[in-house]
């Protein structure tokens, strides 16, 4: 008997992670992109409050989407 935990075991899978929706990687990509780009328009016009706002949901996209997504995709087609 194993008493090792195991990669993954215990940790929930947020929201994102368990949508179908997000699952496509080019998805991942254009929601970050405009998050983004949200970002630097804020920084251009100079507005501390968006600018945190839209930084804390860039560092946020980054993780979900790249830095935590389960490196072995779900098998749903049998």
């Amino acid at each position: 008997m194993d008493d090792k935990p195991q990669p993954n075991e215990g940790r929930a899978r947020t929201y994102e992670q368990a949508s179908p929706f997000y699952k496509p990687l080019w998805r991942r990509v254009a929601i970050t992109a405009v998050v983004a780009a949200w970002l630097a328009f804020e920084i251009y016009n100079n507005s501390g409050l968006w600018i945190a706002i839209a930084c804390a949901m860039l560092g946020y996209a980054i993780w979900t989407f790249f830095l935590s997504w389960p490196k072995t995709p779900d098998d749903t087609s049998k």
